[in-house]
């Protein structure tokens, strides 16, 4: 039963967010030594998120020593480019905090050639995640937001990785935008503890009467694919997005 948190707008949503997920973080962080590992999401409603975790460093009694931080996917750009999701990341809030370098996790050299970037995020990946019982790493946490078009992560509708089993990450040749993106797969995604939907802004109404109402066709409307296997799922929705759609009553109503 996913939970949907509900706010008037996106500054709302990020706060609500916020709350959640240092919860979350200093939940794992009483109960276990290991690191709390975070797939992070691209995109202007993530960094409202991201800002608010750096501003509130001495509230959030956070041991940030003991956060890793990933991504879901990156553009085939350098780390330093304006479009960079590594770089969005690491100015609103990377470099805000006390972590180890060695705890940022990025794509290695994205504008390269993407294949490779994707093999060799994928063996960094292998070697930093536990295993699920079905063989896929495990996140404690991956962010995500959806576009206009269903998308999420750089899972785009009719692309290649949306067929993927078995890689945890791929390169993404989007057509309609012609380029090449890195992306996690959705059953890498799936294989989650929390998966965390942070949707805002009126335009992704029709985006988010598909993704809960259907049709379902999940190679046009890949945020469909998101499905944890045995974590949970959550949605930050605020009221512009939300629109006048009728709840699936299978979601349980937080806020």
């Amino acid at each position: 039963m996913p939970d949907l948190y509900t706010s008037a707008n996106a500054t709302d949503l990020a706060a609500q967010a916020h709350e959640w997920l240092v919860e979350k973080i200093q939940r794992h962080q009483a109960a276990s030594q290991a690191p709390f590992k975070l797939a992070l999401a691209g995109g202007s409603t993530p960094r409202a998120l991201y800002q608010l975790l750096a501003k509130s460093i001495d509230q959030n009694q956070i041991d940030w020593g003991r956060v890793q931080f990933y991504w879901g996917d990156e553009r085939n750009v350098p780390a330093d480019h304006a479009d960079s999701n590594y770089r969005m990341a690491y100015e609103s809030m990377l470099s805000l905090l006390p972590i180890p370098p060695e705890n940022i996790v990025g794509v290695p050299v994205p504008e390269g050639n993407a294949a490779d970037a994707a093999a060799h995020y994928e063996k960094m990946l292998r070697a930093r995640l536990p295993l699920n019982s079905s063989g896929f790493g495990e996140f404690d946490c991956v962010l995500l937001g959806m576009g206009d078009d269903v998308h999420t992560a750089s899972l785009f509708p009719e692309t290649t990785a949306l067929n993927e089993k078995i890689a945890w990450v791929v390169a993404n040749h989007v057509a309609k935008l012609n380029t090449w993106r890195i992306t996690l797969t959705a059953p890498l995604i799936n294989a989650a503890k929390h998966v965390a939907f942070l949707i805002s802004g009126s335009t992704k109404t029709p985006a988010l009467q598909i993704l809960w109402l259907g049709p379902v066709a999940p190679q046009l409307y890949p945020s469909q694919m998101i499905q944890p296997v045995s974590g949970d799922l959550t949605f930050f929705v605020d009221r512009p997005a939300l629109g006048e759609i009728q709840l699936p009553s299978s979601f349980r109503i937080v806020q």
